[in-house]
């Protein structure tokens, strides 16, 4: 009896703690409540990137607390939006922000409590998607991109690149900002430099721990296509904020987009979410934004962008933005192309002992860098100079210098080495027949029959 009054004790005193614990609609004593604002304002003190700002900020809670402001919040949600007004009137910082805790049903330190926790925070990793909430291509092949916030990169970035890639082709993006609450500097980082070259200076984040400054930079590369030249248009909003504010802040800053809509939130101090108790948390900014060209940031200013129109607007205004812009890109593109190929076509025009091999090899090098000639095309202008315009020596420079961008192609050196052969080249031919076979050998291409084929005639002819 003695073991099961203990135990129905101890049940009883397990279910009295999960009640009281998990109940957000208890009233909160003044116990509680200073424990929470000495919690809070220690937090602020050791942490907040303006050490001044903080005692000033705690000073002015405990104030509050004297004179019995608190008194008339009882649950810990509008415990916690009451706190946050009162740090706010004092440091302006809308990053500040002291938050309730889900209502859990499990007791926590408890199997039951992880279980709980692990599939409620699944639920809101699927449903966010990393931030990216839409993305089509609008009438006048316009890319639209509507993005909800900038996830950690290491999550991020493989989602990024499959809706990036889904609008590489259009001739103007827009990216809605005006639901994103921000995110991950990193991630931030990422998406920018698919509208730059690498290592242009963005934004640096200075530290009050460790007295640190980070430097953000584009990168050389992305996992899909940059998109440098292509209009760029940001649809902002009061509700764009923090990391989305620092994206349409870099793209302002560097002249590289138009901004449409309302001036943003102003949140420029990024940090972290610390816990204050098992109900309650607190985000702290530890750190503060500078911009390489500015000096200075968007914190409590926002962002405002060059084009103001109501969020009614916004997306009709903008679309009509980029179509024009679009109509643009593509006249300058089409003279680009024009230029481009005129001045390829010039080189290929008569054969030079010493001049044309070299040439025609840079030519078609530039050609491809600017993403306007692929390994096919170029494959397909060496036949027609092989077969159509007789000019054997010309389409073996071309086939050359196929083989040399594109040094895995297996066709590539197939078509030069039927260009020597047409020249007479037999056994320089013949090596390139034979690495023609080797290469689509290693690739198990489907192709390689056609390969041995041209090599064993080529060898019969010698």
């Amino acid at each position: 009896m003695i073991v099961i009054r203990k135990y129905f004790f101890l049940l009883s005193t397990l279910l009295l703690c999960h009640t009281t614990i998990n109940s957000q609609d208890i009233e909160l004593s003044e116990k509680y409540k200073k424990e929470v604002i000495s919690t809070l304002s220690k937090l602020m003190n050791d942490r907040y990137v303006f050490p001044d700002v903080a005692k000033k900020t705690e000073e002015h809670l405990k104030k509050q607390f004297d004179k019995k402001h608190f008194d008339q919040f009882v649950t810990n949600e509008s415990f916690a939006e009451a706190l946050t007004k009162s740090v706010q009137s004092i440091n302006n910082d809308k990053h500040m922000k002291i938050m309730s805790q889900p209502p859990y049903e499990q007791p926590s330190m408890t199997p039951e409590r992880l279980i709980e926790e692990k599939i409620y925070n699944l639920k809101r990793k699927k449903e966010y998607n990393a931030g990216f909430n839409n993305v089509k291509v609008l009438e006048g092949n316009i890319g639209y991109l509507d993005l909800r916030g900038f996830t950690y990169y290491k999550e991020g970035k493989i989602i990024a690149d499959a809706y990036m890639k889904l609008i590489s082709n259009t001739d103007a993006v827009i990216i809605d900002l005006s639901k994103n609450g921000g995110g991950d500097p990193d991630m931030v980082k990422y998406l920018c430099s698919y509208f730059f070259k690498g290592g242009v200076h963005l934004n640096s984040l200075y530290f009050r721990e460790g007295n640190k400054t980070i430097d953000f930079y584009t990168l050389d590369k992305v996992d899909g296509t940059k998109m440098i030249d292509v209009p760029l248009f940001v649809i902002t909003s009061k509700r764009t904020f923090s990391g989305a504010e620092e994206f349409s802040y870099n793209m302002q800053t560097q002249k590289r987009a138009t901004l449409v809509g309302q001036t943003t939130g102003g949140g420029a101090n990024p940090g972290g979410t610390n816990p204050i108790n098992e109900f309650l948390s607190v985000f702290i900014p530890t750190g503060k934004a500078i911009n390489p060209i500015t000096k200075t940031n968007w914190e409590g200013v926002g962002v405002v962008p060059e084009i103001k129109v109501s969020s009614d607007e916004s997306l009709n205004k903008t679309h009509e933005l980029a179509k024009t812009a679009a109509d643009q890109y593509r006249k300058k593109l089409k003279e680009f192309y024009t230029n481009t190929f005129i001045n390829l076509l010039s080189k290929l025009e008569n054969y030079d002992e010493v001049n044309s091999e070299k040439n025609i090899l840079t030519t078609l090098k530039d050609c491809k860098e600017k993403g306007i000639i692929e390994e096919w095309e170029i494959n397909a202008l060496g036949y027609q100079y092989l077969m159509e315009h007789k000019k054997s020596k010309i389409a073996m420079c071309i086939f050359k210098a196929n083989t040399i961008l594109h040094p895995e192609s297996a066709n590539g050196f197939d078509s030069y080495a039927e260009a020597l052969m047409e020249l007479g080249n037999y056994d320089k031919s013949i090596k390139n027949y034979k690495k023609a076979v080797e290469l689509a050998t290693a690739d198990n291409s489907p192709d390689l029959s056609v390969y041995q084929e041209n090599l064993k005639k080529a060898l019969q002819k010698k």
